[in-house]
């Protein structure tokens, strides 16, 4: 959830130039929490770590530099929080420091026992002044610091941390500095996020390769339960127990530090939605050669494994989840094996039926999302295979996955998630076509002419964002005062409402409820009064027409009871016409591949209506990126 960014210059002397990494880092990052921010620095010569840290967004504490500037460093790291233990203040926000004020970490996480471990430390003395699991861990390892000194006759942070580690449980990546060790920044991860940046002026730490690549797209994974000391020229990296990692792995970052910036859009969201194109058209790049043939060399599961799949369970949490109960769907549909769909959350706590025929898809933006990194754990422990849809290189859960299908969807900065959605659908068909094809489940001209209409779907997601956007606009001026509203929609349709509901909720605070149009007739109409704006998922007239006059029959029911039709349907479709008060038209196109058009307009009404109501639209309230606590 919180942002960690950490450097260490190569070059003797103190500069700004570790300050300016970590802020530069922060900015990038902000997206993972904005309670709070704060650095520490240490340079040699230095009696104690130096420390700032401000409550709110970020900007405050760059305000509190400029006007009262911190000394120059040799290294330096730096937090953005999303509260958990102690409410957002200048108390609560990281960095925390020892007793003694030598050591400071930060933190992303949850310590469990910090609890015990707090009253372990008053029993010794300590006293501590915020409400949060960071500082425990913080006086801890200013107490084995000094443990270690005892020993040694002179410091070692690394052992240390390596102590500390060993004594936390929960889900915690801890970076950590030492004021008598000014060339040195020590990292530790369990559960949670952590990749190492190799530069040329010096190395970086991250929760996210986004803190350092407008420096560096040399990345080291540190994998779990394992701790890094960083230098300005060295990198060393051990398991909690003080075992050297051989060659570890590195990568290198597929995208640069522009694709984090807004590039002249209002919001990051903005920006985002008219990325939706070109990351449906990325993901598909390189995955089917000049026959049609599906060739997927990423997946490291054998085809005969795969063949023998008998029953596929996705695992997601969010919007991720919506992408999943759109790959049920199609997969279900081209594949003839059944899908299901799990919250990620509940996936383990009901004993769910897993054999080595069951295929588990984990679908994660970030990688980093913690119930489905604990999903993909239980799967891989009853036997069966996993297979992840990820928008990040070296995240955890493609690194715990047995096989993995990228997104290349570029970073996502605005907190509600646009660009990842219609990437995570793509990568579902893909994945849905490849298994068919596989399986022989359906022609080989039927496979190339689905892979074609998938090929032309970033020119009819262009066509929205090129016609409706004002019409959507307009939409927003006129609803922005309604109190609620409804979403409704029948086969691929409904979990695009769900997504669309989501996405109002997420960012203009609104009311909404998402669900199938089925339904309807079942409690949810008792809330249609007059006025009461609902959003219908038209499907196309042409395929399935029993779903066509479904939903216009519900429309029609709305209607009478006096609310406001919103719909999302089909160019021309003129039952539509008839009965709906707003329209968002899309271009036609076949009725599985439809959600990547339906929710565009979605995403862009949600936008709107939060910039009509004068919200932040890239960082909604109480909301993080990346949810790396369960």
């Amino acid at each position: 959830m919180c942002g960690i960014v950490g450097f260490v210059s190569s070059k003797c002397m103190a500069s700004m130039l570790p300050l300016e990494v970590c802020i530069q880092g922060l900015q990038r990052l902000e997206y993972r929490g904005y309670d709070s921010a704060g650095v520490a620095l240490v340079a040699p010569g230095m009696d104690q770590v130096a420390v700032r840290k401000k409550a709110g967004r970020l900007a405050n504490l760059v305000e509190s530099i400029e006007t009262r500037p911190m000394p120059d460093a040799t290294a330096a790291i730096g937090h953005t929080r999303w509260a958990t233990n102690g409410a957002p203040s200048d108390v609560n926000a990281h960095p925390h420091t020892s007793m003694d004020g030598k050591v400071a970490i930060i933190h992303n996480g949850i310590i469990e026992n910090a609890s015990q471990l707090r009253l372990d430390l008053q029993a010794e003395g300590y006293r501590f002044a915020s409400a949060t699991d960071t500082e425990v861990a913080a006086k801890l390892l200013g107490k084995i610091v000094n443990v270690v000194i005892e020993e040694k006759g002179q410091p070692d942070l690394f052992e240390a941390v390596r102590r500390m580690s060993r004594m936390l449980e929960g889900a915690f990546t801890i970076l950590a500095v030492d004021c008598r060790q000014p060339d040195l920044v020590v990292g530790t991860r369990h559960d949670s996020p952590l990749v190492v940046g190799l530069g040329d002026n010096g190395n970086y730490l991250g929760s996210d390769v986004a803190a350092f690549v407008a420096y560096t797209k040399q990345a080291l994974e540190v994998d779990q339960d394992q701790v890094v000391a960083v230098g300005g020229e060295s990198v060393v990296v051990t398991d909690f127990d003080g075992n050297v990692v051989e060659h570890p792995k590195t990568f290198t970052v597929d995208w640069d530090a522009s694709a984090a910036e807004k590039g002249g859009w209002d919001s990051f969201m903005d920006k985002e939605i008219h990325e939706d194109p070109a990351a449906v058209q990325r993901t598909l790049i390189g995955r089917m050669d000049d026959h049609g043939t599906i060739n997927l060399d990423e997946i490291h599961i054998d085809e005969h494994e795969l063949k023998m799949i008998d029953k596929i369970i996705v695992v997601a949490c969010g919007t991720a989840s919506y992408a999943g109960m759109v790959a049920k769907y199609a997969i279900e549909h081209w594949v003839r094996i059944p899908v299901e769909v799990e919250l990620a959350h509940e996936f383990r706590y009901r004993d769910p039926i897993l054999t080595p025929r069951t295929l588990v898809v984990a679908i994660s933006q970030s990688g980093e999302t913690m119930d489905t990194l604990m999903a993909v754990r239980h799967a891989r422990e009853q036997g069966s295979k996993v297979l992840s849809i990820c928008n990040t290189q070296g995240a955890s859960i493609p690194r715990e996955s047995d096989a993995v299908l990228y997104t290349h969807a570029g970073p996502e900065v605005a907190v509600a998630s646009t660009k990842a959605f219609v990437a995570q659908i793509t990568a579902a068909y893909v994945l849905g076509l490849y298994l068919a094809q596989l399986k022989g489940a359906m022609f080989r001209d039927e496979i190339r002419s689905t892979l074609q209409s998938l090929k032309e779907m970033p020119g009819k997601i262009e066509w929205i964002l090129d016609t409706q956007t004002e019409p959507i606009e307009r939409a927003a001026q006129r609803l922005v005062d309604a109190k609620s509203f409804l979403f409704l929609g029948r086969h691929v349709g409904y979990p695009v409402a769900m997504e669309g509901a989501l996405k109002l909720k997420e960012i203009a605070y609104t009311f909404t409820e998402g669900f199938a149009a089925g339904e309807l007739k079942h409690g949810p109409i008792a809330l249609v009064e007059d006025g009461e704006p609902v959003v219908f998922i038209v499907p196309p007239k042409h395929g399935r027409d029993v779903l066509h006059a479904k939903v216009i029959s519900g429309i029609e029911e709305v209607k009478a009871r006096g609310a406001t039709i919103i719909a999302v349907a089909e160019e021309g479709d003129q039952d539509v016409e008839r009965y709906a008060d707003i329209v968002f038209w899309r271009p036609a196109c076949p009725t599985l591949l439809s959600p990547l058009v339906d929710v565009v307009p979605l995403q862009l009404f949600a936008m709107d209506m939060a910039k009509q109501k004068g919200y932040d639209v890239d960082k909604p309230r109480n909301l993080a990126k990346s949810v790396t606590v369960e």
